[in-house]
C-alpha cells in the first residue's frame, strides 16, 4: 500500500489518514475561527504564523473533506504529525526523496542555489520540467538564502549555522516532467512524473551532533537517493595538483574528511536495514572541479561539456565516472572508492563546479556564475528512477565539444 512521507517531519501516513485544515472564516460567511496549531508551533519552534484554522481528521475521498465543525468543504491537506501543508500534487503523485549530505566547506549552500536555479531555467526549458516550490517557507527562504545574495548580489552564500542553533529548515520543491518516451507510454500509459526534492542545507557538525542528529536521520531514512558532495581539497592528494594559492580551508579537521562523512552516514543507515550494503543509489559528486581541470590531460572526460540532449547520455556517464574514479585512486584516496563498493549496490561518481570559476574576495567571479555540470548528479538520478531516457553515441554525434578551466 502507498503511503505519504512528510517532507518536512518525515512521518509518514496512508493517504487516508492525511489530515485536512479547514479553510477558517470568509468575511462574515461560515468558517472556523483561528487557533494556536500546537503541533505546527512544536515544529517551527514559534508561535508566529501558527495561529490558524484547526486541523481536523477524514477519510478525504478525492482530496477534500468536510470541517466536520463549520461544514465548509477543503482541500487544504497537511501532515497528521507536523501539521505542514501537504501540496495536492505532492499526495496524488507518486514522489522520490534526494537527500544532500556533505562536509562543512563542501559547497553545499552554493550547489542548492545553483541547482535550483538550472532547474528553474536551462535545465527545466531542456528536459520540459517544472520546478514549484511546495510552501511559501521555501519560496522566502530561497529568495533571501540562496538567491538573492548569489544572483542578485553576487556574494559567496556563508557556511551553514549549525541547527543547533539556528531552525532547520528544508527547500522542498516538487519536479514534475511529462513521460515522452515510447517505452513509458508502452509500460506505464500517459502522465507525468515527480520527484520531491527536499533539501537540508547541513552543517558539518549537525552529522555527528546528538542534538540535530535524529532530524537528518530522519531525513536519510526517508530519502530514496542521496547525493554526496565531497571537496577535493579535503584530498591529500589532489592537494598537489592545485593552482597556486588555493589551499583547503579545514584541512585540520577530521570530521571535514570525505571518508569520515561518509561513513558517519553510512554506518547510521545500515544501524536500522539489514543485509551487507545499502540499496539506495548514491551519487558522489567532487564539486570545485574547475580548480583541477588544469592539471588533468585535454582528453578527459571532465573536460567536456556535457551535450544537450533531453536525456542521459549513457556513454559520457560512463567516461565521466571512470575518470573520476582514476582520480581517487590517483590522489591515494582510493579507500573512497573502494569503501562505496562495499557499502551500497550501486554508486555513481561525478565531477562538477557550480561557480565555473574562482570566487574573488567573497564575491563571485567576473564571469559570473557559470555552473559546469551541476545537474549530472539529478540527471542520473531522474535516469534511475524512470523519468529521463538514456541514449548512446550523443558525445560523438555532436563532436565532443571540450571546455577549459574557466
Amino acid at each position: 500500500m502507498r503511503t505519504i512521507t512528510c517532507p518536512y517531519c518525515f512521518a509518514t501516513a496512508a493517504p487516508q489518514r492525511v489530515a485536512f485544515r479547514c479553510l477558517g472564516r470568509a468575511g462574515r460567511g461560515p468558517g472556523c475561527d483561528p487557533v494556536l496549531d500546537r503541533p505546527l508551533a512544536d515544529y517551527t519552534g514559534s508561535t508566529a504564523g501558527a495561529s490558524l484554522p484547526p486541523v481536523f481528521a477524514a477519510s478525504g475521498r478525492g482530496g477534500r473533506a468536510q470541517c466536520p465543525d463549520c461544514g465548509r468543504p477543503t482541500g487544504r491537506r497537511v501532515c497528521p504529525e507536523c501539521h505542514n501543508p501537504l501540496p495536492s500534487a505532492y499526495c496524488d503523485t507518486p514522489s522520490r526523496i534526494v537527500a544532500l549530505v556533505g562536509a562543512k566547506n563542501a559547497g553545499k549552500s552554493t550547489y542548492i542555489a545553483v541547482l535550483l536555479h538550472e532547474l528553474m531555467n536551462r535545465i527545466g526549458t531542456e528536459l520540459d520540467t517544472s520546478l514549484v516550490a511546495c510552501d511559501d517557507r521555501t519560496i522566502d527562504r530561497y529568495k533571501r538564502d540562496f538567491g538573492h545574495p548569489l544572483y542578485d548580489q553576487r556574494r559567496l552564500l556563508p557556511t551553514t549555522a549549525s541547527a543547533a542553533t539556528a531552525p532547520r529548515e528544508p527547500l522542498v520543491y516538487l519536479l514534475t516532467r511529462t513521460r515522452r518516451s515510447r517505452l513509458s507510454r508502452l509500460h506505464r500509459g500517459g502522465g507525468n512524473d515527480a520527484l520531491t526534492l527536499v533539501l537540508f542545507d547541513t552543517a558539518g557538525e549537525d552529522l555527528r551532533s546528538r542534538d540535530t542528529r535524529d532530524l537528518h536521520l530522519r531525513y536519510l531514512q526517508a530519502a530514496d537517493a542521496i547525493i554526496f558532495l565531497v571537496d577535493p581539497l579535503e584530498l591529500p592528494g589532489a592537494r598537489a595538483a592545485l593552482l597556486d594559492g588555493v589551499r583547503p580551508v579545514t584541512a585540520d579537521d577530521p570530521d571535514s574528511e570525505p571518508i569520515n562523512v561518509i561513513a558517519r552516514v553510512t554506518e547510521a543507515l545500515q544501524s536500522r536495514r539489514t543485509g551487507d550494503r545499502l540499496r539506495i543509489p548514491v551519487a558522489v559528486a567532487l564539486t570545485k572541479i574547475d580548480t583541477l581541470q588544469p592539471s588533468m590531460a585535454r582528453q578527459s572526460a571532465l573536460h567536456r561539456s556535457r551535450q544537450v540532449t533531453g536525456a542521459l547520455d549513457l556513454d559520457d556517464r560512463e567516461a565521466v565516472d571512470e575518470q573520476v574514479r582514476a582520480l581517487l585512486h590517483e590522489w591515494q584516496a582510493g579507500q573512497l572508492d573502494r569503501y562505496l563498493r562495499q557499502r551500497y549496490t550501486e554508486y555513481a561518481l561525478f565531477g562538477l563546479s557550480a561557480l565555473g570559476g574562482m570566487p574573488d574576495d567573497g564575491q563571485v567571479g567576473a564571469g559570473g556564475v557559470r555552473p559546469y555540470r551541476a545537474e549530472d548528479p539529478l540527471l542520473w538520478l531522474l535516469h534511475r528512477f524512470g523519468m529521463l531516457d538514456g541514449v548512446r553515441g550523443a558525445s560523438a554525434a555532436a563532436g565532443g565539444t571540450t571546455r577549459g578551466s574557466g
